[in-house]
């Protein structure tokens, strides 16, 4: 269901007037901040001209919105807030002696998202809500009416009640963190090195792999050991690069070049620079979208379309059953780069392309040129 299509609820939100704009997402997983840039890209396209808030919690959100130009303050909460109280409650006093024109909640089922959305002040809020008369909120948006993906459903809040109905028909934003050149360059360069110190120089294309994951989510092992024989068997001029986890240790047994950094930004400049990217469903899969690399994204326990990568060049795998090497056939058919290095030169320049006109408009995330 595309709710861009959709036609819009009554009582509008004004497109006039909203200059300041909160959005509530108080949560401390790098995925679930990453999953709200589509929802800043369309806060810039609707309302141009406006400077954009964030409540967050933990660090995160300074790193990925770092250059947004239109995101003025990212209000950090303490991870596990209650356990700071002091820092807690004086962050949440800062933030609330602001006024602002527009709070926004984004999130269906979050309670202290609900809570602080009452709590700070702004002449409209916003979220969803299938109760007949919700409490703090002055505009509403039936939660029957929200798309199941996570990144999709706030860019459809604001739709909703942010569109005059004559708006054209547009895709949803990609998730971005807004790599800078500069960035890019240094990521490549890194990428080269890894692959020339560890005699895969003669590579035609690098494939990062990231094989970590919370609980069920993580493959074993022998899994992805399986899994890259295949790999490298059907893909023998390809390169391979692992990015290694927050805890500072290598899941594959380091047989192959790492890269590891405890700053976003760096993590997702290197695997920018790769031309693909494999990981579970994790927060660094969503890095990786957000850092414009082709992404497949393998899922064996969450629901691939609430969380599955979307946009130009990024594909989603259900693994249920399949082998390690049924998976590995799978990404070999669905990833035409990697056995035809030409189409990894023509999905590059097509991102390039892609990305000059993100910059023009960067709600154009999905546009194909």
């Amino acid at each position: 269901m595309n709710i861009a299509c959709s036609a819009p609820l009554p009582g509008l939100l004004p497109r006039d007037g909203i200059y300041r704009i909160l959005v509530c997402r108080p949560n401390h997983r790098l995925g679930n901040i990453l999953l709200v840039t589509p929802l800043i890209a369309e806060l810039e396209r609707l309302y141009k001209g406006a400077e954009i808030d964030i409540v967050a919690e933990g660090p995160a959100a300074s790193d990925v919105f770092a250059t947004f130009f239109s995101v003025k303050n990212i209000y950090c909460l303490p991870t596990r807030g209650f356990k700071h109280p002091l820092a807690f409650v004086s962050l949440l006093s800062k933030v609330r002696k602001n006024r602002y024109d527009l709070v926004i909640d984004p999130c269906i089922g979050s309670n202290f998202s609900r809570i602080l959305t009452k709590v700070f002040r702004g002449r409209y809020k916003l979220g969803f809500d299938d109760a007949p008369s919700p409490r703090g909120l002055t505009h509403v948006v039936p939660e029957s009416l929200a798309p199941r993906h996570m990144a999709k459903r706030p860019v459809s809040l604001v739709r909703l009640h942010g569109s005059s109905g004559h708006d054209e028909i547009r895709d949803f934003p990609s998730l971005d963190i807004r790599l800078s050149d500069t960035e890019r360059a240094q990521g490549r360069s890194i990428v080269r090195e890894l692959l020339d110190a560890s005699n895969q120089s003669a590579a035609k294309l690098a494939i990062g792999i990231f094989a970590n994951a919370t609980g069920a989510k993580r493959y074993p092992g022998e899994w992805w050991a399986d899994f890259i024989a295949t790999l490298t068997e059907a893909c023998p001029h390809a390169g391979l690069v692992e990015i290694i986890p927050a805890n500072g240790r290598s899941m594959l047994d380091s047989r192959w070049p790492g890269y590891y950094s405890s700053k976003i930004r760096r993590m997702g400049a290197v695997m920018s620079g790769l031309d693909l990217m494999i990981s579970a469903d994790c927060g660094v899969m969503h890095l990786a979208v957000a850092s414009h690399v082709p992404t497949v994204g393998l899922f064996s326990v969450t629901d691939a379309n609430v969380y599955g990568p979307y946009g130009l060049g990024n594909r989603l795998l259900v693994t249920n059953d399949s082998t390690a090497g049924d998976m590995a056939r799978s990404v070999i058919a669905a990833c035409p780069q990697l056995t035809n290095p030409c189409a990894a030169i023509a999905a590059h320049v097509t991102q390039a392309l892609n990305q000059i006109q993100a910059a023009a408009d960067p709600a154009l995330g999905e546009q194909v040129l």
